[in-house]
């Protein structure tokens, strides 16, 4: 039923409207998993995956058939990205920080009833933030999450060469994976986006002592170089989406397909720009203006 109500090519004339389904489907996605499986003795340990399953299944239509309408125009016209597939681009933005959102807000302002459904992003926050410290701050903050509560942020590391590094290392890695998603299985990628959706939400959580008054500063503290990352992951899906259309047609002999390819490599190049001027920002400016 759902996606015939979200039609990509109405999204495009709107992408903005994407971000309230990002925030229904987050929302949703939490309160079916605590409703149906919280007291299931097996399921309820799983919850922090169970919430982003919800959150793909859901939104699988509309990438799916998003992807699929943006490989067919790539294929179609020349010199074809900012001119026609920048609006579903911003589209699939607007719907991922709608999940940021809706991830944020519950574990804020509804912590009962969220429970322990971000466990293991409590865990990937502190892989990233506090290497040293890892089980500790696991500790800390799952308890703190499961009594609604939380204080500052454990230190993780300060801003060096390093950590820009490890932080650069993580995001190639990841826009990999959203490349290759796409590339074998259409609207893969965007389990990963919704996993690093819920996984800044845990973050913003830490950061804003789970207070909604500090919610705004948390939530420009990671978007502020959260965008051109995001942006960055889904112009490789789509990079992905369009090479896999040429590959399907091999029309080896024909010119479309290797201008298809041509612009499709200067996509994934522009994305890589996009993840080294996220993670430099993230390391050394994001610190020093929060």
């Amino acid at each position: 039923m759902l996606e015939m109500l979200l039609n990509p090519k109405m999204a495009e004339r709107k992408p903005w409207t994407m971000f309230f389904v990002g925030l229904f489907y987050g929302l949703i996605s939490v309160l079916l998993v605590n409703v149906f499986f919280s007291n299931n003795p097996v399921f309820s340990k799983y919850s922090s995956l169970l919430v982003i399953m919800f959150t793909v299944m859901l939104s699988l239509p509309f990438v799916y058939f998003t992807i699929r309408l943006e490989k067919e125009k790539g294929y179609r016209e020349e010199g074809f990205f900012f001119k026609s597939h920048g609006r579903a681009l911003m589209s699939l933005i607007w719907l991922f920080i709608g999940f940021v959102v809706a991830f944020s807000l519950m574990y804020i302002l509804f912590p009962g009833v969220v429970g322990n459904s971000f466990d293991a992003q409590i865990e990937q926050y502190c892989l990233i933030n506090a290497p040293t410290q890892t089980q500790e701050c696991v500790s800390k903050y799952v308890g703190m999450a499961q009594n609604g509560i939380t204080g500052s942020a454990m230190s993780g590391f300060s801003a060096s060469k390093d950590y820009a590094m490890d932080i650069l290392v993580n995001n190639i890695y990841v826009l990999i994976f959203c490349l290759l998603f796409s590339l074998l299985f259409g609207a893969g990628a965007i389990f990963i986006l919704a996993w690093n959706a819920s996984v800044i939400a845990t973050a913003i959580w830490i950061f804003s002592k789970s207070s909604i008054e500090n919610f705004p500063i948390a939530f420009s503290r990671y978007m502020i170089h959260g965008i051109p990352e995001i942006a960055a992951y889904f112009t490789a899906a789509l990079a992905g989406g369009i090479i896999s259309i040429a590959l399907i047609r091999h029309d080896f002999n024909d010119k479309r397909f290797w201008d298809t390819i041509r612009d499709s490599l200067n996509l994934i190049v522009l994305a890589v720009l996009l993840i080294i001027f996220s993670a430099g920002f993230e390391a050394f400016i994001t610190p020093r203006i929060f």
